[in-house]
């Protein structure tokens, strides 16, 4: 049995942070991972061609730059990204905390060449 099964994470503990970007996997749930993570800078530009990536915000508020707009969620609204859309993740302000659900395996492919 993995780790991870019958026991409590606390996701407020989880998020201290002083990383200008902290990528935390909390548990896999069949075939996807639930991760955490902790932004004070945005991410970088990228894809996911093999998994559609889910994210909900805990703490601050996440702009989700898309290709023709950008995305603002607050704590509790969840927003689904399909796999191939290239988009960025930033924290409105000093600091954000969002969860993540997306395949366990998911691969992030870096797109050069976008605007800041």
């Amino acid at each position: 049995m993995h780790t991870q099964y019958l026991t409590i994470i606390d996701i407020t503990q989880s998020a201290v942070s002083n990383n200008v970007y902290r990528n935390i996997p909390l548990a896999l749930v069949n075939d996807h991972a639930i991760r955490m993570s902790v932004m004070t800078a945005p991410y970088f530009w990228h894809k996911h061609p093999n998994s559609d990536e889910s994210f909900l915000v805990i703490e601050g508020s996440v702009f989700i730059d898309l290709e023709d707009r950008t995305i603002e969620l607050f704590p509790n609204q969840l927003f689904t990204i399909p796999k191939n859309v290239i988009h960025r993740t930033r924290p409105n302000g000093e600091r954000s905390v969002n969860l993540t659900f997306e395949s366990g395996d998911i691969t992030t492919v870096r797109i050069e060449g976008l605007g800041e």
